[in-house]
């Protein structure tokens, strides 16, 4: 007795688990499709040259963005706007490298 098995309603219920999945990781924000307008500019930066000697003046107040050496690379963090992250790039698109730490390996609290 060799039965059949139809073999459709298994594909089609495989693929409509696929896109519920999907559709359910989108949807509580566990899922992101970038789009262009995501690499926006998260806001602007300008260097202080320090020269010896010669004064200048900063803001008290700090800025929203913290960051941190990851990879030789430096990472932006927006405490403002929890899970924005962004690497710091200069006006052509290069990164802006820093040096002298280490990755993190543990989250201290």
């Amino acid at each position: 007795m060799s039965e059949e098995r139809n073999a459709i309603p298994l594909i089609i219920t495989g693929i409509c688990s696929i896109i519920g999945t999907v559709g359910v990781l989108w949807y509580y924000g566990y899922l992101h499709f970038a789009k262009p307008q995501d690499a926006l500019l998260l806001a602007d930066y300008t260097m202080l040259k320090t020269v010896p000697g010669e004064d200048y003046k900063i803001s008290l107040k700090p800025a929203a963005q913290v960051a941190q050496c990851i990879d030789g690379v430096l990472v932006l963090f927006d405490t403002e706007q929890k899970g924005l992250t962004g690497v710091l790039v200069d006006n052509r698109k290069q990164a802006v490298r820093c040096m002298g730490q280490e990755t993190p390996q543990q989250v201290q609290q």
